[in-house]
């Protein structure tokens, strides 16, 4: 006779995703954007001058990476799966 096994399903809003599942979503890609953005600015700016770019600067390139993240995870939703910030079906 054999033992069961238990299976480890996922949580019901990994599975069924909500429209808060989407805001989080898409805040959690947006922000991570930023930061991503900021930090390839600083680097970016030279290797002997790293920081050569003022803070605004490096802010106004991460909000406008940030901005176009928004905006495709706006779209995802209209085009993509309802809700998730991912243009790929069933994401």
């Amino acid at each position: 006779m054999s033992v069961p096994h238990s299976i480890d399903l996922p949580g019901a809003e990994t599975v069924v995703k909500t429209a808060k599942t989407y805001a989080r979503d898409l805040a959690e890609r947006t922000l991570a954007t930023a930061v991503v953005a900021a930090g390839g600015v600083a680097i970016a700016a030279g290797p002997g001058d790293m920081f050569s770019a003022s803070f605004w600067e490096t802010m106004a390139a991460a909000g406008i990476a940030a901005a176009g993240t928004l905006l495709k995870g706006m779209a995802a939703r209209a085009f993509g799966a309802k809700n998730s910030a991912s243009l790929a079906k069933g994401v």
